[in-house]
């Protein structure tokens, strides 16, 4: 069956898609004619089914917004994949981050989130998807927003405790914002990656809002129009959100370099990470993120687990990354290498692990791997420095058996070749 493929509004980008074929996430826009086949947009699919006394074939307009819903929530294996593919980049890249410059927070959302609600959609309301992978995200753009906001509260004297903020901070991490005509634009020091939340249950949630006074709004100005009241027909509208207990991991970069020049102070023991972590704290408890944040949508929490789980994962792929590098240049600097010293090298890659450098070098040394007196009178020298390191080197024993004295018989035998 040949379907054409059409163009679907997808929160505000557009894809080409076709009918039954998911791309992520994303919402599906368009009904079918499951008789001919034809796509039509419409928020319905025609059907046709045997019904009346007659038992005649009729057309049926079945909306399919419901199912568009149910559809959307699920994780496919490649929705999985690619979570974790886009969470996994993020910690490689700041990883590969130098370490003063990068401020990360792990948080677990305390309620339903949402975003995107005021993208123009077929459903009553939008949902932001990350194009072109079809998952659901918080735009840094949005997230330095509310940190500012959190910010200005604090440094604004409305708290108790102002957590060391001042206005002059302010302008100097987020940037300042320019008033109608003004043209002096500052750019901050801050920069806020975009959010890939980890979802609890692997699967998005259905919440639903049910407006009251939809006869007021909708005809507000017009001659004989109503006064808001209580008692207005029900609408319910169905609309997505990321569930509690979801994962969120924000990352913000800082340009130390220029902000060494602006506010040097902030520098000190990392002091513009502790404004930030209570921003996010403040962020956190008090004003949320995405949308409906008015009615609890958004609240998060600090999730020291996440964090402490994550800094191991950084640190062993900081170690991974060092010891790449390591092996890559001694492998460069092998290549114009002397022999003795590539047969040095080799014998210690190739030796078991729990076997001492030192050891492995004096075996190499009695099975007569290098030919050369020189040659072996060096590997001599430099296991006779590691023995005098480990204070191991003994060319007199003090046991009453010098055979049973190790460190004295390893000492003779390097001795000849010395």
């Amino acid at each position: 069956m040949a379907i054409a493929a059409v163009p679907t509004y997808l929160g505000t980008d557009f894809q080409t898609a076709s009918p039954g074929l998911r791309f992520g996430m994303y919402l599906q826009l368009w009904g079918v004619n499951n008789q001919t086949h034809e796509v039509i947009w419409q928020t319905y699919d025609i059907n046709y089914r045997v019904a009346g006394k007659n038992q005649d074939v009729r057309k049926f307009e079945d909306e399919n917004k419901t199912a568009c819903l149910k559809s959307a929530c699920a994780l496919t294996g490649n929705d999985k994949a690619a979570f974790i593919a886009l969470h996994k980049r993020q910690q490689a890249l700041a990883a590969a981050c130098n370490v003063d410059d990068v401020f990360i927070m792990d948080a677990k959302s305390i309620a339903p989130f949402a975003t995107g609600l005021g993208n123009e959609h077929p459903l009553e309301n939008g949902f932001a998807f990350l194009n072109p992978h079809g998952l659901p995200y918080l735009p840094g753009s949005g997230v330095k927003g509310v940190v500012r906001q959190a910010a200005r509260e604090l440094a604004g004297g409305k708290w108790d405790d102002a957590k060391g903020w001042r206005n002059t901070y302010i302008q100097t991490l987020f940037g300042r914002e320019s008033k109608d005509g003004d043209k002096e634009h500052v750019r901050g020091v801050l920069s806020f990656w975009d959010v890939i939340p980890q979802l609890h249950g692997n699967r998005l949630a259905v919440d639903i809002m049910t407006p009251h006074q939809s006869h007021y709004y909708q005809n507000k100005g017009t001659a004989g129009s109503d006064t808001p009241h209580e008692s207005g027909q029900p609408n319910p509208i169905a609309f997505l959100t990321v569930p509690p207990n979801s994962g969120f991991v924000f990352h913000v970069l800082c340009d130390t370099a220029r902000l060494k020049r602006l506010a040097p102070d902030l520098l000190e023991n990392d002091r513009w990470k502790t404004l930030l972590k209570a921003a996010f704290t403040h962020a956190f408890e008090w004003l949320g993120f995405g949308a409906k944040t008015a009615v609890g949508y958004g609240a998060m929490g600090i999730d020291e687990k996440a964090r402490r789980d994550r800094e191991e994962e950084m640190q062993k792929q900081r170690e991974e990354d060092a010891r790449r590098k390591r092996e890559k240049e001694e492998k460069a600097r092998l290549t114009d290498a002397p022999e003795w010293e590539r047969i040095r090298a080799k014998v210690l890659k190739e030796k078991p692990r729990d076997m001492k450098d030192e050891d492995a070098l004096l075996k190499a040394l009695e099975a007569n791997r290098w030919d050369s007196p020189d040659d072996a009178r060096k590997i001599a020298e430099e296991i006779t420095g590691i023995l005098k390191e480990k204070k191991e080197w003994r060319e007199k024993s003090e046991k009453k058996n010098p055979e049973k004295d190790k460190p004295y018989q390893k000492t003779l035998l390097v001795k000849k070749y010395l």
